[in-house]
């Protein structure tokens, strides 16, 4: 018996030091500039979202971001505690951290300790998972979820009579309920038991969990179908969206690393159980997801972050097996002779070095990504621009409407200025940046009024945009035809610009806004415009 628990204490031990590490450097990094000065679009969607009432977003889910309902509902909770940017951010660190351990533990399950030590390892330091572990989005929980549910498929593999399908089905469940383009992760996992040749007894229980995933999907599947313009920015995916994942998938930069990290995933296919893991959670849902775009674009890099997992373990049994082949050698010399204890001790330190070398070859990339001008914008710079440049009662229009999130994330900015445009407030509207007046009302109101700052997105600055709702139309006519530009002030892609009303000797109409006034003024020009998608997508 003392001695069954000396090994089972042991045993216990090695396992449990693989894990952690991961988990602690997964932490450190997630927490390292976390509070970076500024949410960008998305996150704001989910900061206003999950301050709603229960019922609010309830409503907001019947015409937009039903895909993100779960989420907003989770968020709902964590922001109650305290609504800030820091916890709105660290569910994701918190769970980047999970999968940190549980991609651990599938190498130790796989392969042995070592392995799964490197496989945590690398996945903490990869810059992806480190840019996505820091974002108010829910990419990073699904991440974990699939990490959890492949575990928990290869336990009950591994396990006798099958027992392990119902925590299974609940688990993936759950995780495409948080995003339901988590999907092909079952596809995945099917390929996995067919190359570890399960018997059929497990085939039964695995379709019926999966049965039971799918029918939970179909309400959400159905009502989000209905929502599908919200990813019309897409695009189908060409190579180059393949070149660009296998960079994003990979531990450092293009060079050394890069091909190092191919050549032992090369490796690791001949440690036949681990690729069978590892190799279809890596290649089958990006490659289902770009399939279908081609017909119905859907697929984007953050909606595979959890496939990354396989690329770890993958890199990680290759290094494994190198360091296997080299631990059978021994080298001699005339004075020394090396082995055994001794070649291993090496290798452990080889493996750490690497490991260190890996994470300071993308240091820099990790440090860029904790700046908030490195996301697409930055809501707090808009509402100190506001703070310092509007008077109180203030007329303001947010051009396209989608600029109004800078007012509903940070609204202390906006509190002395009256939004000319808003009819009904986001919140009671059930949409997300609120309903505007009809273009016929707009247009009266903006009569009523000699000046008028207006918070421009940089593409809207473009004289060719003509979007396709009448009252963006409208904002832009009224503004050619009536107002010339008085002032304009640039940050971090956003465009703050004082419009005032043009006097009869001004430039004629069917120019565009401010086109002679501005050419007089000293004002300082964004950097060339550039399109961004509109937050609050999918």
């Amino acid at each position: 018996m003392k001695s069954g628990q000396s090994r089972g204490s042991g045993r216990f031990g090695a396992d449990v030091v693989p894990v952690a590490v991961p988990m602690a450097v997964m932490l450190a990094i997630g927490l390292w500039g976390l509070d970076r000065g500024g949410m960008w679009g998305d996150e704001s969607v989910t900061f206003q979202v999950a301050q709603r009432t229960v019922p609010q977003i309830w409503r907001l889910l019947h015409d937009v971001d039903a895909v993100h309902g779960l989420y907003y509902l989770f968020m709902h909770a964590v922001l109650a505690v305290h609504p800030g940017e820091v916890v709105l951010r660290l569910p994701s660190v918190c769970a980047a951290t999970a999968t940190a351990g549980l991609v651990a533990a599938l190498g130790v399950r796989l392969a042995g300790p070592r392995v799964g030590l490197w496989a945590g390892v690398l996945y903490a330091i990869t810059p992806m998972v480190g840019h996505y572990a820091q974002e108010g989005r829910s990419y990073a929980l699904v991440a974990a979820g699939v990490a959890a549910s492949t575990l928990l498929l290869l336990r009950t593999v591994d396990g006798v009579g099958g027992r392990g399908w119902g925590p299974y089905g609940a688990v993936v469940g759950l995780t495409c309920a948080l995003h339901e383009l988590a999907v092909p992760v079952l596809c995945a996992h099917a390929v996995t038991l067919a190359l570890l040749r399960v018997p059929r007894g497990l085939w039964s229980g695995w379709g019926r969990a999966a049965v039971a995933v799918a029918l939970l999907l179909v309400p959400l599947v159905w009502v989000s179908r209905g929502q599908s313009g919200q990813v019309a920015w897409l695009v189908a995916p060409g190579w180059d969206r393949v070149e660009r994942l296998a960079g994003n998938f990979s531990p450092g930069p293009a060079g050394p690393v890069f091909w190092g990290s191919l050549l032992l995933s090369a490796v690791g296919l001949w440690e036949r159980r681990t690729a069978a893991v590892a190799l279809p959670l890596l290649l089958v849902p990006p490659t289902v997801l770009m399939a279908v775009s081609q017909v119905r674009p859907l697929y984007h890099d953050r909606y595979v972050l959890y496939a990354l997992a396989g690329a770890s373990l993958l890199v990680a049994a290759g290094a494994g097996r190198v360091a296997r082949a080299l631990g059978r050698m021994r080298f001699e010399g005339r004075r020394m002779r090396v082995g055994g204890r001794r070649v291993h001790a090496l290798l452990g330190a080889a493996g750490v070095l690497a490991l260190v070398v890996t994470f300071l070859t993308q240091l820099p990339v990790h440090r860029q990504d904790r700046a908030a001008a490195h996301r697409p914008d930055n809501l707090a710079v808009v509402s100190a621009l506001a703070v310092r440049q509007m008077r109180p009662g203030d007329p303001v229009l947010f051009v396209p409407s989608v600029g109004r999130l800078a007012a509903l994330a940070y609204p202390k900015g906006f509190q002395r200025a009256r939004d000319i445009a808003l009819r009904e407030s986001a919140s009671r509207s059930g949409t997300l940046w609120g309903r505007e007046a009809s273009p016929g009302e707009l247009r009266r109101r903006l009569a009523s009024v000699d000046r008028v700052w207006v918070v421009s997105e940089p593409y809207a600055l473009d004289p060719r945009w003509s979007p396709p709702d009448p009252v963006e139309r409208a904002k832009l006519a009224v503004l050619r035809e009536e107002f010339a530009v008085r002032e304009e002030h640039a940050r971090d892609g956003v465009v703050l610009r004082l419009h005032v009303r043009r006097q009869p000797a001004d430039e004629p109409p069917g120019e565009p806004p401010g086109a002679a006034t501005t050419a007089r003024l000293p004002v300082s020009r964004p950097a060339a415009p550039r399109t961004r998608r509109r937050p609050g997508r999918w």
